[in-house]
């Protein structure tokens, strides 16, 4: 049976960057929407659900970040960023918002593309397997795989980000092993890292303050210097 092709909305308020990234995907297979701020992309959504967005963040109106927030809130449709800055803390406030990946401009059309295939690939799977319906347990604390959810040792849940939450579910899933950045920046954008990028150092800090765990005496995870990191706690 033939599958029908994924649905790409582009969402970008330069409409030369738009219009040429929209053919270069059409031209690859794609079945390719455009919108130039939060307004159209709504419409557009409300009428033909899309697969992937690609969202750059800086739009008149609502910005690429608030988009996506909102998106994340109602589905697990494919979030691409992009933006024209190179700070940190953009990389890492589009990850904390639900993006699963994000590209700089000026970027490669061809990289773009590759990104899109990979975070294409994923969606999918999720959709077809589902997640792991399974807990993992561990000094009082609870990760719930199929609802995505953290709980202390009284039944509070713990707020995650999308970020937090596939590092804390990688390095959990791999008990004792040290964990390399790239590996878990891979997981939480599937993207390779780059020394000046301390996204994931970010990520893992965050982690650890919503644990209460001490990274001079941690109990749960462990910095291997110069390595990344890795789950020390015993899972029960």
């Amino acid at each position: 049976m033939r599958v029908s092709p994924a649905h790409i909305l582009i969402v970008e308020d330069d409409a030369v960057t738009r219009t040429k990234l929209a053919a270069y995907l059409k031209a690859e297979g794609y079945r390719v929407s455009e919108a130039e701020d939060g307004p159209a992309m709504h419409d557009i959504l409300a009428s033909s659900p899309a697969d992937l967005l690609i969202l750059d963040i800086n739009l008149p109106g609502e910005d690429g970040l608030t988009l996506t927030r909102e998106q994340r809130e109602r589905s697990e449709i494919g979030i691409i960023l992009v933006t024209g800055r190179t700070d940190t803390i953009d990389r890492i406030v589009g990850l904390e918002m639900g993006a699963d990946d994000y590209i700089t401009k000026p970027f490669n059309q061809r990289e773009l593309l590759a990104r899109v295939k990979n975070l294409l690939r994923r969606v999918r799977k999720s959709r077809s397997e589902g997640e792991s319906k399974q807990s993992r347990r561990f000094q009082g604390w609870t990760l719930d795989l199929g609802n995505r959810t953290l709980q202390d040792s009284t039944g509070v849940f713990v707020d995650l980000t999308r970020a937090e939450y596939r590092a804390l579910a990688l390095l959990s899933a791999n008990p004792g092993r040290v964990l390399s950045r790239d590996r878990l920046l891979h997981e939480m954008a599937g993207r390779d890292w780059d020394f000046a990028d301390r996204t994931v150092d970010v990520v893992v800090r965050r982690l650890r303050q919503k644990l209460k765990d001490n990274p001079k005496r941690p109990g749960i995870i462990a910095t291997s210097h110069g390595e990344g990191y890795l789950f020390v706690a015993t899972l029960s």
